[in-house]
């Protein structure tokens, strides 16, 4: 059992958990991830690890509350237990110094993206951060990644805050010269900070999160064409060359379950989660 020992709701429906896993503290890297199981008959979630203290002896992740076992994870509080954690799994990302790094970040990656930030600074690199959310109410994080960064941009969906979208950055592109750009968030935008560095041959790392189950490469749910390759997301990730990533192919997948999950998590709201549909 993995006792949760801070939980604060970062934004609307985005929460933050450190949990005393010192064994996964001990040995994690930026980049990796978790695999949670919050009770015996739980499903496995992957979440990106958010923070870590070999010294505290905990772990970090963040999550948002979208299907029926993110939302049941909402309702534990400091002080609960969560049944099985493991990890860290996947690769850790690769931290030395690049020279001047853009570093994009996108709703609940916003949070491992501070984790890298951090790393990439301590290195010696240049760097400049972008955050991204739908609105305005769903970024967090600022004040940090501004503090860690040697420039920060906000942009979100609808304009609210910052730039609307991310064409923008078509402008910076243009101007600066970039010699590595790590982008971590929803797929769709993923796919358009890669378009975007495309033109300039900037190496772009992208972080990875398809539909998972053991997490260890057994499975081969977390498929993902890679430069015409086959890949796991899992052991050959979850970081990526953004260039070959086959973001089509990974979009089409991620939507295969997506009725599934909706009647899950409204048949677990209705019933299972002891609100009475309230």
């Amino acid at each position: 059992m993995y006792k949760i020992v801070k939980a604060v709701e970062l934004a609307p429906k985005i929460k933050l958990f450190e949990v005393y896993a010192p064994q996964i503290a001990e040995k994690a890297c930026p980049g990796q991830f978790i695999i949670v199981i919050i009770d015996e008959k739980g499903e496995r979630v992957p979440l990106t690890i958010a923070g870590y203290d070999a010294d505290k002896g905990t772990i970090t992740f963040v999550f948002n509350e979208v299907g029926k076992t993110t939302k049941q994870l909402g309702l534990l509080k400091e002080g609960d237990f969560i049944a099985n954690i493991t990890g860290p799994l996947g690769n850790p990302s690769e931290i030395r110094s690049f020279g001047k790094v853009l570093c994009v970040a996108g709703g609940v990656m916003i949070a491992p993206m501070l984790l890298q930030v951090k790393a990439l600074r301590e290195t010696g690199n240049t760097v400049v951060t972008v955050l991204g959310a739908r609105i305005k109410e769903l970024l967090f994080f600022k004040e940090e990644m501004k503090a860690l960064s040697h420039r920060l941009y906000v942009a979100t969906d609808d304009g609210s805050e910052g730039y609307q979208g991310m064409d923008f950055l078509k402008d910076i592109l243009a101007e600066e010269r970039f010699d590595r750009c790590i982008a971590m968030g929803p797929v769709p935008m993923l796919k358009v900070v890669c378009d975007l560095t495309k033109p300039y041959k900037i190496p772009t790392i992208v972080t990875l999160m398809p539909i998972m189950v053991d997490g260890m490469g057994m499975c081969g749910v977390c498929r993902v064409n890679v430069g015409g390759q086959m890949k796991f997301g899992c052991v050959d990730g979850p970081e990526f060359d953004g260039h070959l990533v086959d973001f089509d192919g990974l979009i089409k997948r991620q939507r295969m379950f997506l009725p599934e999950e909706r009647l899950s998590a409204l048949l677990w709201e209705l019933g299972g989660c002891g609100c009475g549909g309230k």
